[in-house]
């Protein structure tokens, strides 16, 4: 297992600062799918925000043990998934595929177990390459194990020596693209979506969840760099879809969910400043703005993910992707085939018809944007703010933003701001029960300090320690 170093303690006592200054792309109508300004070539040659969009394949097992006595079957499943879903995307004239490997608890806890699969499907993967010429690689995504520890040991624990360990050699086994859905700050960010405690949330992300950031991608872009391989990015799945799975049970109010979700932007927007490339991960939707802001190319789930989870961005999530996920399914039988494989013709013809509105030419691409925009956006202020032209407003007071904190209060305020004005104008649906959290939402952003070690100081009276150390993001 890999040794770790010292918990790195190097931001303790000063203000840390974003990188970007300015937007990759300024211009909504720029903001599309399928195009990035900093594409990325895989391995066998796909090229991600190069022209093309792909469909990004994500599937688990059905419910079953992982043991040493049921690994032989954990192969066969594996197996089946990748072999199926490849002569699916052979079948329907694939341009590329994107296969993203979640691994399981168990896959992680025992790095040699997630190896052993990657080089499985890694192996299926050249065999369709060499013989058929079809592209596709694997985004390897070990799981944030450190969650499990109470309270987690983000830096200490012994647990991301495993996560680690997976990275690097599930890198040489065959897995190209390196991304994890990780967790720093989650700790007390459930509470405070459900006691929609906005200044807690925003103190997750711009404090905790940069800070575990910094940490955590530093050593993957640094295991990128030594195995060759491509460090694509992090998502904000447990803190933005959380909000967004709350809003939708209507736990939580839904602008209170999509401030939620352009809070995380900043903390996402870390693993671009240490090196990731991109493609970044579907399932936070944070995407669009890292897009905008970093140029990379990004990954989107949108309806074909509801087979993991309801949203109300089914459309507008596509609107400038450039792989595009179902988030994930279960190996299991359908009428047609397993899931996997009718999962990936679904993807196939919704990539089809991006790909067609492209080769058409700006116009097509115009026309099929707006449509996905507009199908979504007038219904819920989560798909509003996802669409390209308010994606750039926002975007513009990020980077305008000292700090990571002033500038999630940026982002979250201008998001208010046009959310309020939709409301008042019609392009957003009225609603009373919402709009009346415009105020309370804009009082508690604006008192936010925009100092660290001030907004340290406020936080600390409400943070339980047996939740928490905050040591373990050397504060």
């Amino acid at each position: 297992m890999l040794t770790l170093t010292q918990p790195e303690i190097h931001h303790k006592k000063r203000q840390v600062h974003m990188k970007f200054e300015k937007l990759a792309i300024s211009n909504p109508r720029d903001l599309v799918f399928g195009y990035a300004p900093k594409p990325v070539t895989t391995r066998r040659g796909l090229v991600i925000g190069g022209g093309l969009v792909y469909p990004e394949l994500n599937f688990t097992l059905p419910p079953m043990e992982i043991n040493e006595q049921t690994l032989p079957e954990v192969h066969v499943h594996y197996q089946d998934i990748i072999r199926g879903s490849l002569e699916k995307a052979l079948h329907l004239h694939s341009d590329g595929v994107v296969f993203e490997f979640e691994t399981l608890i168990e896959m992680t806890r025992t790095p040699r177990i997630g190896i052993e699969l990657v080089k499985l499907m890694n192996g299926i993967c050249e065999e369709f390459y060499q013989k058929h010429g079809l592209k596709s690689e694997i985004r390897l995504t070990p799981n944030d194990l450190r969650e499990f520890e109470r309270p987690p040991k983000q830096r200490t624990s012994a647990l991301l020596g495993h996560m680690l360990e997976l990275f690097e050699k599930g890198a040489l086994a065959g897995g190209d693209l390196l991304s994890i859905e990780s967790t720093g700050g989650k700790e007390i960010s459930d509470e405070s979506l459900l006691m929609c405690n906005i200044k807690q949330f925003i103190f997750s992300q711009s404090v905790l969840g940069v800070r575990d950031m910094k940490m955590l991608w530093g050593k993957i872009v640094d295991i990128a760099r030594r195995t060759g391989r491509i460090a694509g990015g992090d998502t904000a799945c447990g803190f933005g879809n959380t909000a967004m799975v709350l809003a939708e049970k209507k736990y939580i109010p839904k602008i209170f969910a999509a401030v939620a979700r352009v809070a995380t932007v900043v903390r996402t927007l870390v693993a671009v400043e240490e090196g990731a490339v991109g493609p970044d991960k579907d399932c936070g939707y944070e995407g669009p703005f890292l897009k905008a802001i970093a140029g990379i190319p990004i990954s989107m789930e949108g309806k074909t993910s509801a087979c993991a989870h309801t949203s109300p961005v089914g459309n507008v999530a596509a609107a400038c992707c450039d792989l595009w996920s179902n988030e994930s399914v279960q190996n299991i039988k359908l009428l047609a085939d397993i899931a996997p494989v009718v999962y990936m013709e679904q993807l196939q013809y919704d990539v089809r018809l991006f790909n067609q509105a492209l080769r058409e030419g700006k116009e097509s691409v115009a026309v099929l944007q707006r449509l996905l925009v507009d199908s979504d956006a007038y219904f819920d202020p989560q798909a509003f703010v996802l669409a390209p032209v308010n994606v750039i407003e926002i975007s513009k007071e990020i980077v305008k933003g000292d700090s990571y904190i002033n500038a999630a209060k940026r982002g979250c305020l201008k998001g208010i701001e046009l959310i309020e004005d939709a409301f008042k104008t019609g392009k957003l649906m009225d609603d009373p029960k919402e709009t009346q959290w415009i105020s309370m939402l804009k009082d508690d952003i604006a008192s936010i300090p925009d100092k660290e070690s001030d907004f340290v100081e406020e936080m600390l009276p409400t943070l339980d320690p047996e939740k928490i150390s905050l040591s373990e993001y050397g504060l």
